[in-house]
């Protein structure tokens, strides 16, 4: 058995790895797209193009519906991969939403051609339960297992049973515990062999009371000069959970002060998608955690609440960014996509990173080589940065929060393998910058001496 990676080992995108049963058999984990500087020197076609044999792949199966891990899947079907793709019911559920919108903005505008990939994408999909078995059709050489990752809805860390009672384990994206919304992941019983991200391997997050407390305080301090806050989030996870926080954040403070800025504080969402998934949050609420579900309980709609405004067309959000540009109120604008590296926050950022009364406020990882790392990095200094070619100079606030993140941090990668009563041979380590990599890695040698823990490379490396 050997592992191949065809993905997230220059960085965080790309994701996507190969569990080479025998010379005949294996299994596709995740397909995922190239970002940022991942893509630096390579044409379009070429960061998606699909460079390996897919001659012995019986199976694709799927960790979460994230971009940088179901992007190629496309190409994938186009490369003539005609074999079972597996996820969880959410999952299912929203993948044929993300790779329509991602087809539309990244390859053909083409409806029949997007109509005929999702048509192929959805006779290949089979829908998965959480923590059962599902047999593969790898010749009797294995099965998986999807449990609960607490990463977006529908994630998942896969659990293969390679025979002879070896455990495979494919961490996929791990969420923060205490995360609004979606229950932490809990560790397997054993994993002899270990695939993990490491996006955070060499940082600790602030705990959620302190960065709630901060998101208030951000944008209390943001908006005192009635000014716009914008805040680049990904559609499907990281803009539920900010809704699930400002709603929170307003209950509470209008309860104190019915007359208080956040009982009037409009709060934006510019994302058809965010706004269609948020509608999957709540078809899906089972899988909430017991918090959200008390809320519901009790009258309250976490991803609901009377400031907040959702626009649809492209119309609307033209007449959005020209309100907002006149008037003299605050507002809080979430829009995709997360690192900025398209969607319509380019717009309002092109419309507000010269305006002194603006705030950006970063709540997620902003890969290298994006917009978002861009303004992340040289926003503070009075810097500049290019968009469509065109020289913008940033005189909003830039601000980030990185509690908000939907990724495990350095202390709870530690703790997934802690908690495992048996815990792996191998760690291959994935999905991260180098140095979030390399401090992991000394984290974990530290931790377990005799295991043997590696920088995964591309292919067999």
């Amino acid at each position: 058995m050997d592992i191949k990676h065809w993905g997230a080992v220059d960085g965080v995108t790309g994701s996507c790895h190969q569990l080479i049963l025998n010379e005949h058999n294996s299994i596709l984990i995740d397909c995922g797209l190239f970002q940022g500087a991942e893509t630096a020197g390579k044409a379009g076609a070429e960061s998606l193009a699909i460079e390996f044999d897919l001659s012995t792949v019986k199976a694709l199966v799927v960790t979460h519906c994230h971009i940088d891990h179901v992007g190629r899947i496309p190409y994938l079907l186009a490369a003539g991969f005609n074999g079972p793709i597996y996820a969880t019911q959410a999952t299912v559920a929203m993948l044929p939403m993300i790779l329509r919108d991602a087809l539309k903005l990244g390859v053909t505008q083409d409806q029949r051609l997007i109509d005929a990939c999702i048509r192929k994408l959805k006779s290949q999909m089979i829908a998965v339960d959480y923590k059962v078995w599902q047999r593969l059709p790898v010749d009797g050489l294995a099965k998986v297992k999807f449990k609960p990752a607490g990463h977006i809805l529908g994630s998942a860390y896969l659990e293969f049973d390679c025979g002879k009672g070896k455990r495979v384990v494919f961490s996929g994206d791990l969420g923060a515990p205490y995360t609004p919304l979606l229950a932490a992941p809990k560790s397997p019983y054993q994993a002899d062999v270990l695939v993990i991200e490491s996006t955070y391997g060499d940082h600790c997050h602030q705990g959620r009371k302190a960065r709630s407390a901060l998101l208030k305080t951000t944008i209390e301090k943001a908006v005192a000069d009635n000014g716009v806050v914008l805040i680049p989030a990904f559609s499907i996870g990281r803009t539920q959970e900010l809704l699930y926080e400002l709603e929170s954040i307003a209950y509470a403070e209008s309860k104190k002060n019915p007359a208080a800025m956040w009982a009037n504080l409009e709060v934006i969402i510019d994302s058809p998608m965010a706004a269609g998934f948020t509608d999957f949050y709540c078809e899906f609420s089972e899988l909430w955690d017991a918090e959200a579900r008390r809320k519901t309980q009790s009258g309250r709609h976490p991803l609901d609440f009377e400031t907040l405004y959702t626009v649809s067309s492209h119309k609307e959000h033209i007449q959005v960014l020209n309100y907002l540009a006149k008037r003299n109120k605050p507002a809080v604008v979430i829009a995709a996509s997360g690192m900025c590296s398209g969607g319509r926050i380019v717009s309002y950022l092109e419309q507000f990173l010269p305006d002194e009364k603006a705030d950006v406020l970063f709540v997620g990882y902003q890969a290298r080589g994006s917009l978002g790392r861009d303004i992340q990095q040289y926003g503070p200094t009075g810097g500049h940065v290019f968009i469509d070619d065109k020289r913008i100079d940033i005189k909003a606030g830039v601000h980030t929060l990185s509690g908000y993140s939907a990724h495990a941090d350095q202390k709870d990668l530690l703790n997934f393998v802690k908690r495992m009563r048996k815990p792996p041979k191998l760690i291959k380590i994935v999905h991260g910058d180098e140095e979030a990599k390399a401090e992991l890695a000394r984290l974990y040698r530290d931790l377990l001496p005799e295991c043997d823990v590696v920088i995964a490379g591309y292919g067999l490396e």
